[in-house]
């Protein structure tokens, strides 16, 4: 939506014309205090991915743009080994804390849009029931594979043959609120992964089931060797219970933009336009064709390599590589701002490379906010106690009043 279009009936913002915001996706700093409820004692994906590349690769992380933020003093006390805590960040720093009851994407993105996710959903470790199920049956015409919690890439590796033969799906879940259906692109179109995905998203919105998400992952290749998913994933969440700072934004007049698996996390409520990413290059590529247009208010950006392609394969060497070119891109973002632009970087949850399994890790996440205009040296944000303070911050930025989850921490900005 053309921004200059609704600026009469748009309240004045008080220090940020736009407001870029990148949840570099499941990249936690460890230390959630409620670890443990959730099989994650001693996960932090940050840190040990850190210590990895020192012991195995020799060298530490280069992440000069984060560093020069803040990102080695987003733990006071227990530094990440071989990232530099600069004495004097440019940017403003901390880490913050989940406080929804699940681990998902969807808990910390509408946690940082000011809606956390108080309320249970429904797990299935041992599988899902056949009442479930028949009625994915019937309404598909397909059978069944699998049905047990597994990884992404395993289930393709040891049901991908069978689905491509047969033309059943594939489904899945993991330690997440999630319900996951693979099938082979060649073999199941697209138009009938997705339509099986959202029939099969009003099944489990309650009463008697009620799931986080539905997530399509159609994949190609010609045999276990080969398979690989791509890059059609849809994710089908929850709709949001309430209005969430991107509706409130919308409503006040401001131009909401999403980039990302956000659109898709919210539903697509209260976003303007919205960017579907290939991969995380793709989606900074979005990111800076949207930050050479002129507009005022938030786009809303999510990176989601780290979680999907390295954080549950348990890769490392991955997860950092990635990590590393995502601060390059993010230099080049900075370069090109403007003084009335603010970034915000942060994640949603942990995804622990190191650690066993291949579920989200709890973690606390970490917290970058940057302008030209800020003022030298940086601010310590301090641990903040729910992640709907992103989103508090930049409703107060514009003016908008909220919910009231969250607090501000705009005044502490230098």
């Amino acid at each position: 939506m053309d921004s200059t279009n609704r600026d009469a009936g748009r309240a004045p913002y008080k220090r940020y014309k736009r407001v870029l915001a990148i949840v570099i996706d499941s990249i936690g700093v460890g230390g959630a205090p409620d670890a443990d409820k959730y099989n994650s004692a001693g996960a932090d994906t940050l840190g040990h991915m850190a210590n990895w590349f020192i012991r195995e690769q020799g060298r530490p992380l280069a992440l000069p743009n984060m560093e020069r933020l803040g990102l080695g003093l987003v733990r006071p006390g227990k530094p990440f080994t071989g990232i530099n805590t600069v004495a004097n960040p440019a940017g403003a720093y901390g880490r913050m804390q989940v406080t929804s009851f699940g681990n998902d994407s969807l808990d910390g993105h509408w946690e940082m849009m000011c809606l956390p996710a108080r309320f249970h959903v429904d797990y299935f470790p041992q599988g899902f029931p056949d009442s479930l199920l028949d009625k994915i049956r019937e309404f598909s015409g397909r059978g069944i594979l699998c049905n047990k919690p597994y990884s992404g890439t395993e289930v393709l590796r040891d049901y991908g043959e069978q689905q491509l033969a047969t033309g059943d799906l594939i489904i899945y879940t993991s330690g997440d609120s999630v319900l996951q259906i693979a099938a082979h692109e060649d073999v199941i179109p697209l138009d009938e992964l997705y339509c099986i995905c959202e029939y099969v998203r009003k099944l489990i919105d309650g009463p008697e089931i009620t799931m986080g998400r539905v997530i399509a992952r159609p994949y190609v290749g010609d045999s276990a060797d080969t398979f690989v998913r791509t890059a059609n994933r849809h994710d089908y969440g929850l709709v949001p219970t309430g209005p969430t700072a991107v509706d409130f934004l919308q409503q006040a007049g401001f131009d909401t933009i999403a980039v990302g698996k956000t659109y898709d996390l919210l539903c697509g409520h209260g976003f303007d336009r919205s960017y579907h990413n290939q991969s995380n290059s793709d989606g900074m590529d979005h990111v800076d064709e949207v930050m050479s247009q002129d507009w005022c208010g938030l786009c809303f950006t999510n990176l989601v390599d780290f979680d999907s392609v390295y954080g549950h394969r348990r890769d490392p060497l991955g997860d950092g590589l990635a990590l590393e070119d995502f601060d390059r891109r993010l230099g080049r973002v900075m370069e090109a701002m403007h003084g009335d632009d603010l970034v915000l970087v942060t994640a949603d949850h942990g995804n622990d490379p190191t650690y066993k399994g291949t579920d989200h890790t709890r973690e606390l996440v970490p917290l970058l906010a940057w302008s030209p205009s800020m003022a030298a040296p940086g601010a310590d944000l301090g641990l903040r106690s729910t992640c709907s303070d992103l989103g508090a911050t930049i409703l107060d930025n514009f003016n908008v009043a909220g919910n009231g989850e969250g607090v501000s921490f705009l005044e502490q900005l230098p």
